[in-house]
């Protein structure tokens, strides 16, 4: 905190900018905090409380624009991005559309208080249709309420602020180097499973020209744990859905006979690789198509729309 301090009194309205516009992008930044100093800041004279509460509007409606287009024009794509660290992608993805339909109007003004909602509830506006002057109209009050309320907070108790911040000083480096050499050792131990599962990976890839050869021997299995919430969405041809998140219920209509070919659209095949272990461990015969369903289209192999019955229709604002 005194790091940041510092530098918001040192660099001021740049800082501030900076931070509050990371935040609205998706950055866990501590956009809050930056607002807290920013207002003690003003309350000291340093700053002047009229440009901070403009500065921080504008950076907040900046970021949520762009989050608003991305969602516009990528359709859940990317609240599919934001939701794969959640245990269930595909309930993330439903449960916080419907959520937002029933209280989207109402929500965007306050969710910017409530951590994860502030993140998805620019690209969700976007992605469900609501208009553009609905959506800047809400957001502009949404980002005057926060931005104000926690600029006040710091005007309002610039004193008490100095006490808190001169206190942390005096741990400061100690806790900063504590910090840093545990996430160094997270890194590192992250990154030693990474390379131990992928060497002892027992899965078979199989390159999209082996697949396109194998024919009929083969069962190809969509697992992408989202995708099909446009109507206009595309899936391998002959390619048949296996939802990720329920195999313990699917996996006994699975053929053991025939080898199944899993694909996804994640980095490293990460969901294909996951299914594919679990699959492994109950007896069954698999491979994971390498590069998964971009490296099959980027090879001008066929592909087919989705099955209208299996397109998930998410709610829309208009």
């Amino acid at each position: 905190m005194d790091t940041l301090a510092t530098a918001i009194a040192q660099h001021g309205y740049s800082v501030l900018f900076v931070i509050v516009f990371l935040e609205a992008i998706g950055v866990p930044v501590p956009a809050a905090l930056g607002l807290i100093l920013a207002g003690g800041a003003a309350a000291r004279g340093t700053l002047q409380p009229q440009h901070c509460v403009l500065i921080a509007i504008s950076a907040m409606l900046l970021g949520d624009t762009l989050m608003y287009l991305l969602g516009k024009y990528t359709g859940w794509w990317l609240l599919g991005v934001l939701c794969r660290v959640s245990l269930n992608p595909e309930a993330c993805v439903t449960r916080s559309a419907h959520m937002f339909y029933e209280r989207g109007r109402a929500l965007l003004v306050v969710a910017k208080f409530l951590p994860g909602i502030n993140t998805m509830a620019p690209p969700l506006s976007g992605s469900m249709g609501m208009p553009a002057w609905q959506f800047l109209s809400l957001d502009c009050a949404a980002s005057l309420l926060y931005g104000g309320v926690w600029l006040a907070t710091g005007f309002l108790f610039s004193d008490f602020l100095n006490v808190i911040t001169r206190s942390y000083s005096a741990v400061g480096d100690m806790a900063t180097w504590v910090i840093g050499v545990g996430v160094v050792v997270w890194l590192g131990y992250r990154a030693w499973l990474w390379k131990g599962t992928r060497k002892q990976l027992p899965v078979r890839l199989i390159t999209p020209a082996q697949l396109a050869a194998a024919g009929d021997s083969v069962r190809i299995l969509d697992v992408r744990s989202h995708g099909y919430y446009e109507q206009d969405s595309q899936r391998i041809k002959g390619s048949e859905r296996l939802e990720p998140n329920a195999l313990s219920e699917l996996a006994a209509s699975l053929p053991k006979d025939k080898e199944l070919v899993l694909y996804c659209t994640c980095y490293r095949e990460a969901t294909s690789l996951k299914v594919a272990l679990e699959l492994e461990a109950l007896g069954l015969k698999v491979s994971v198509l390498e590069g998964g369903f971009t490296a099959w289209k980027e090879a001008g192999l066929p592909v087919e729309s989705v099955p209208e019955n299996e397109v998930v229709l998410l709610p829309k604002f208009i």
